[in-house]
């Protein structure tokens, strides 16, 4: 079964929607790595289409310009990439399709799909959301930039249910910035302060 991974640049105050300003002066070597790893081994990228619209604005013509960038710039164009879109247009790259049909139901065929064996979701905030909502992310990739953005749209949105993450590992980067990988997990249980009282420290005097 593939495994749904999500990776995100955020903002300590949960802002992921990229800044350059706040997001250019963080990327080094160990961030360019970090992405490297998210990337690596993924057979479909799924994207929103505001992501989506980004990556084909650009990576098509850095591809052809042969820079630096150019070797991840082909890797992007020959993944196959699934974009949510309600628009029928041509999406102008090469392996792209639009999800019909309903997201989750997508996603479900994705993961049982024998051919493939990880989905990144890159950005895309908002198909982050609904895999969140509908329990079918497995793993969320955060790399928290050591900078309050104080405005932008943030990864989680108001709502009823809470959603309970367990850490699977973590590193710290030079610059500051903190990547936390997370797996969906169970409620942590029941507790109140009479629960914890025996944990509240001393005091003095």
């Amino acid at each position: 079964m593939a495994t749904i991974v999500s990776t995100l640049f955020s903002a300590l105050d949960g802002v992921v929607e990229i800044d350059p300003a706040w997001h250019f002066p963080y990327f080094d070597e160990h961030m360019g790595a970090a992405v490297g790893e998210d990337y690596e081994g993924a057979d479909v990228l799924l994207l929103g289409r505001v992501t989506y619209d980004s990556f084909a604005g650009a990576w098509p013509e850095r591809e052809a310009a042969g820079g630096e960038d150019a070797g991840f710039a082909r890797q992007l164009g020959d993944t196959r990439k699934v974009v949510a879109t309600r628009s029928g247009r041509d999406l102008g790259w090469r392996n792209v399709e639009a999800v019909e049909g309903d997201l989750a139901a997508v996603v479900r065929g994705l993961k049982e799909d024998p051919a493939v064996s990880k989905v990144l979701v890159a950005g895309s905030v908002s198909v982050v959301r609904q895999l969140l909502a509908a329990g079918l992310l497995d793993e969320l990739r955060l790399l928290v930039h050591p900078v309050a953005a104080r405005k932008g749209e943030r990864l989680f949105d108001e709502g009823d249910a809470i959603y309970p993450l367990r850490l699977l590992r973590s590193e710290v980067f030079p610059t500051g910035v903190v990547r936390l990988v997370y797996a969906p997990s169970a409620p942590a249980g029941e507790a109140s302060y009479d629960d914890v009282t025996e944990h509240v420290p001393p005091g003095e005097g």
